[in-house]
């Protein structure tokens, strides 16, 4: 692999000697894994590390920290050459894995007929690209024709190529192989249809629907809306097991549900927003921690899921476990990127909204954290820094344009080398 040494401006400094550590680790770690020399242009891995690949589900699930770190550009080139390869061809799939030289990755794909795929990979970066938009106001997400056409692909003739029962919803049927699969747990299984594929597709759904009021396509936005409600109505109803008291993982080949907990389908349903707040989200939380993970991959995505719950004391413990010498395969790419998106998003609570040309801050700091200063967070063309003690919140505009910062019911705009101070409510 060919390689510049890349930087990143962020830094973190704290109370907490074991968050520092795991801070410079994922970030020297993170940089180590990005390129700007290669043939595709500018990438990081985010596959199995060896192949010099990137993958559909890492990227989506990396690009958050990848954003904090300053290689918004980099995601937005991967994301672009997934948008190019959809094709009819390969049923309105795309390439599940690219390399560095910008073609398939040979482990993954033969030709058009013989190739591996997930079936929550369109939907899961429709739905990266709209956060991406949030993370940096890059209009491209909203009016590149590559992106506008891939949108519309996934969420039509997609749906409609791999929907063979009529629901609505695309589902596997066996003697296809690796060709389509129904959900991103791997296994012997292979059921016709799991939980994150429903929950995928519900997030790729809002994020259009999002995107589609942006570009002033109400009529759009609003048929993206309904489809999302109804995945979201359906899965609370056929998908919840009252005597199990949990959700189904998924649905079989014969149309019988799969009773039991099933890793990534059902946690997914979290992570993606698809399960709303209330007794049933909080007993598939629970599910969650009874459950557990069976590999690295999986727990990178544990401290997205218990910071959108507000499960901060967990939240941090996973988050500091991920980073630990000590943990197998941390080297993972999708780990480190996981560790810093969520430091930014989750501990430090930033939430870039270009939809509103501002930012939200909403820390979620446990117990056992004093206080802790970040610097050099890439967002919405700034660089910012946040700090964090003695009950206050100060954001530091280091560099760019006026930026509008709210915590709490309180909003300040702050100009460049500006702070604003902010007090944080009690707990």
């Amino acid at each position: 692999m060919s390689k510049s040494k890349l930087t990143s401006s962020f830094t973190l400094q704290s109370s907490s000697a074991r968050l520092d550590a795991a801070a410079r680790w994922a970030t020297g770690q993170a940089l180590a894994y990005a390129s700007v020399e290669d043939p595709v242009g500018l990438w990081y891995e985010a596959a199995l590390p060896g192949r010099e690949a990137f993958c559909m589900r890492d990227v989506a699930h990396m690009s958050a920290g990848a954003a904090a770190l300053g290689l918004g550009a980099h995601t937005k080139n991967m994301l672009l050459q997934f948008a190019a390869h959809i094709s009819a061809s390969k049923d309105w799939c795309t390439y599940w894995e690219i390399t560095k030289d910008g073609l398939p990755c040979p482990d993954d794909y033969t030709n058009d007929a013989d190739f591996w795929y997930n079936l929550p990979a369109n939907f899961d970066v429709v739905d990266c690209c709209y956060r991406q938009y949030l993370w940096s106001g890059d209009r491209d997400y909203l009016q590149d024709e590559r992106f506008l056409q891939f949108y519309e692909r996934s969420l039509n003739e997609y749906v409609r190529r791999w929907d063979r029962d009529g629901d609505g919803i695309p589902d596997h049927i066996r003697g296809e192989g690796r060709r389509g699969i129904a959900s991103y747990v791997e296994d012997a299984l292979t059921p016709k249809v799991a939980g994150d594929l429903v929950a995928a597709q519900y997030a790729a759904y809002n994020a259009y629907a999002a995107m589609s009021r942006l570009r002033g396509e109400d009529g759009k936005a609003e048929q993206c809306e309904r489809l999302a409600g109804r995945l979201r109505e359906l899965y609370d109803t056929q998908w919840w097991n009252e005597g199990k008291r949990r959700f189904n993982g998924a649905i079989l080949q014969d149309g019988t549900p799969y009773e039991e907990y099933y890793l990534a389908a059902s946690f997914l349903p979290l992570y993606f927003g698809l399960i709303p707040p209330g007794e049933k989200r909080a007993l598939a939380l629970e599910d969650l921690k009874r459950g557990g993970v069976s590999n690295v991959e999986e727990m990178s995505h544990l401290p997205d899921v218990y910071y959108a719950s507000g499960e901060r004391e967990e939240a941090f413990r996973t988050m500091l476990e991920l980073s630990d010498e000590r943990t197998a395969r941390r080297e993972y790419p999708e780990v480190s990127y996981s560790v810093i998106g969520n430091i930014v998003t989750g501990l430090l609570g930033v939430r870039p909204l270009a939809d509103r040309s501002a930012i939200e801050v909403a820390p979620q700091l446990p117990g056992e954290l004093q206080w802790v200063k970040a610097q050099g967070i890439a967002l919405l063309g700034n660089r910012i820094g946040v700090d964090i003690r003695d009950g206050r919140l100060t954001v530091t505009n280091e560099e760019g344009p006026v930026i509008q910062v709210r915590a709490g019911d309180r909003q300040l705009a702050i100009g460049e080398r500006e702070s604003g101070s902010f007090e944080l409510p009690a707990g």
